[in-house]
């Protein structure tokens, strides 16, 4: 019995056969690992394992483990699929004849993809170095032109699949279009001062379009907006958003948007795709929890570095309290469970991407607006969504009570609101605004919203509604002091 110990690490050095019980307590490791090597030279590896299985029960878990160890270790030496050969830089000879690439540049954390069909892994993505990432200072997100070296003759790669190589970027042309020499001189999205948002995203488009004019009243939007649209299901907020979406490519089209749609339905991103004039990037619900927060990340990382441009971008996500599920799937558990089943390691990642949001002094802006899910029946919504309650500088609140009347946009006009609206609206406008609050705060969810429709239908944008409003409700004495 003593002598377990010593034979059970003079057992794990080595591919067993059958006088190791034998012989174990004697034996150095260090002799045992030469007559492994010998051994295995002879044997088939396959039955160098399966002898290891047979193995008496003690210690045979550890055995396994190592095993696996070992196969993990030729992999990193290159026998591993995917990064097969291509550790260091490409050779290119003057006869090789070059294949123009592009895509979004996807980091991952010791090697790096060019994804050349969409935001997720697909067949065509063309490797990158780390050496080559390190040396022109890409980041994630980045947009990347460049070029790859077309197979000569003869010369096949590999079938795609689990152990396929992939073709490797040869040449940089160009980062998120400038040379790649300026690109490295651009900000750090991180170290970029945000404020407020100064200036006002307008909606308003036409008369008819309601739900457009109603949120320029309730909810103003400014570049750099973090907003909450809180909506419980069948409520309206996928129309709330393709309006909104097609509001901003109208009135701004200096705005790059961006749409992200996780967890979805395959027709609904059909149908965002076909309505909206924008960039959509959806993972539907059938696809692995791991897909939908991959997208999301290459998503607002893609949106970070037109920023650090100097550019407008707005995201629209379709929704933050699935994304929060589809992390709590993916995310290695952490042992601290909340209610609901929410893992706590599961919640920071969707407040990264919903904190990216913000105003940038001398120039470039975020402005995301999420939907969150509420009064589902799943405790694991509700703890997603009260983490996000406080985060968001706006919120526009759906109703179930007046989307079961079919009365939309179903806008509890009440709980909605802009925290500093009075930077985005001016002050005239703001006073007359404040007046309207007053009356309808006075009024039911259902009769406010109602009012709000009917002179809103009498009036052919909101100007004009908000001077009808200042000459017909008489001053209320102190307004001046809200």
């Amino acid at each position: 019995e003593a002598d377990a110990p010593q034979r059970d690490v003079a057992q794990r050095e080595t591919a067993p056969r059958e006088g190791n019980r034998r012989e174990g307590a004697q034996r150095t490791p260090q002799r045992d690992g030469r007559q492994a090597e010998q051994l295995q030279q002879q044997r088939d590896p396959r039955l160098a394992e399966a002898g290891r299985d047979e193995l008496d029960e003690e210690g045979g878990g550890r055995r396994r483990r190592g095993r696996y160890r070992d196969r993990d270790r030729n992999k990193r030496r290159g026998r591993g699929p995917e990064l097969g050969g291509f550790e260091e830089q490409p050779e290119v000879s003057d006869d090789d004849v070059l294949l123009p690439v592009a895509g979004i540049l996807d980091i991952k954390d010791n090697y790096a993809f060019v994804r050349t069909s969409g935001y997720l892994p697909g067949d065509n993505d063309v490797y990158v170095s780390m050496n080559q990432v390190k040396k022109h200072g890409l980041r994630k997100g980045d947009a990347v032109v460049g070029a790859v070296r077309q197979p000569r003759d003869g010369e096949q790669l590999p079938p795609q699949g689990r152990n396929s190589k992939v073709n490797a970027l040869v040449r940089l042309d160009s980062v998120n279009g400038m040379a790649p020499e300026q690109a490295r001189t651009r900000p750090e999205f991180g170290k970029l001062t945000p404020l407020y948002p100064q200036e006002r995203l307008r909606l308003e488009t036409g008369p008819t379009v309601m739900t457009t004019r109603i949120i320029d009243l309730v909810a103003p939007i400014g570049k750099g907006q973090r907003g909450l649209i809180v909506s419980p299901p069948k409520a309206g907020k996928t129309l709330v958003l393709q309006a909104i979406a097609n509001a901003i490519t109208t009135n701004n089209p200096e705005v790059h948007l961006m749409v992200v749609l996780v967890d979805e339905r395959p027709e609904e991103v059909t149908d965002m795709q076909r309505t909206v004039k924008g960039e959509v990037i959806a993972s539907t619900f059938d696809r692995p929890a791991d897909d939908h927060t991959t997208v999301a990340e290459l998503a607002i990382e893609r949106a970070k570095r037109l920023v650090e441009l100097g550019q407008d971008v707005v995201v629209l996500l379709d929704s933050i309290t699935r994304l929060g599920r589809a992390y709590n799937i993916a995310a290695p558990a952490s042992g601290r469970i909340l209610s609901g089943g929410v893992d706590s390691s599961a919640l920071y990642p969707p407040k990264r991407f919903f904190g990216a949001a913000r105003n940038i002094e001398h120039g470039g802006s975020l402005t995301i607006l999420a939907t969150a899910l509420v009064e589902t029946g799943s405790k694991a919504d509700e703890v997603i969504f009260e983490e996000f309650k406080g985060t968001g500088n706006m919120e526009l609140k759906l109703s179930r009570q007046l989307a079961d009347k079919r009365i939309f946009p179903a806008v509890d006009v009440d709980a909605s609101g802009t925290r500093r609206e009075e930077i985005l609206i001016p002050a005239d406008e703001l006073k007359i605004n404040w007046k309207l609050r007053r009356v309808m705060s006075a009024l039911d969810q259902q009769q406010a919203i109602e009012l709000l429709l009917s002179k809103l239908r009498e009036t052919s944008s909101n100007v004009e509604f908000l001077l009808q409003v200042q000459k017909t409700t008489p001053s209320a004495p102190g307004h001046h002091h809200d």
